[in-house]
């Protein structure tokens, strides 16, 4: 079956927060956006301490004490990204919660963008249950999903909303909002 593709082109430089719960995809969305677009991109789970690796690895739920200096790290590659001139960057973390995603849009002026991905419970189970060589324990996903807070109407996101749809499919999608958004402002 054939679905659009986006023309790339025509998508304005923007800041992207790809978040979600652990194992709905983030870092394989970003990577295919990275791809697509040719703008920097940086794995949020790198600016955890060594410390919040080691209690996810043990299957210890991170408190907000504990996210705050990485949401700080978020930040602060976001609010470069913004100040670099090409005001475009594409940043992987979960983002739980409005207070986190507030941290990473303070005093961001350009174009900025959540990409919220909405994956069932099941799908995520299954998926966190493959996953190797990852410090996120499938135990911690229900604490994940108990702490996520969707994104509101007055928050600039996008939702897409996967099961076990194709890949490029969903990267599609989201480059075919990207695009819709960029011709409308």
């Amino acid at each position: 079956m054939n679905h659009p593709i986006a023309d790339v082109s025509l998508i304005k430089p923007c800041l992207l927060v790809i978040m979600g719960v652990s194992g709905c995809g983030k870092s394989k969305l970003a990577k295919g956006l990275q791809q697509q677009l040719n703008w920097p991109f940086q794995e949020g789970d790198s600016l955890h301490s060594a410390q919040n690796i080691q209690k996810m690895s043990e299957g210890i739920p991170l408190t907000d004490e504990d996210r705050l200096p990485w949401l700080e790290k978020c930040h602060d590659w976001l609010k470069e990204r913004e100040v670099s001139g090409d005001g475009c960057g594409i940043l992987t973390c979960s983002a739980l919660k409005k207070s986190y995603r507030d941290i990473l849009r303070k005093d961001i002026r350009g174009s900025f963008y959540f990409i919220y991905i909405d994956v069932p419970q099941d799908i995520l189970l299954q998926r966190l249950q493959k996953r190797k060589g990852h410090f996120m324990p499938a135990s911690l996903l229900s604490s994940q999903l108990e702490t996520l807070d969707t994104p509101d109407a007055d928050e600039n996101f996008i939702k897409i909303t996967v099961r076990n749809d194709p890949f490029e499919e969903v990267l599609q999608k989201v480059l075919l909002q990207l695009q819709h958004i960029s011709l409308k402002s």
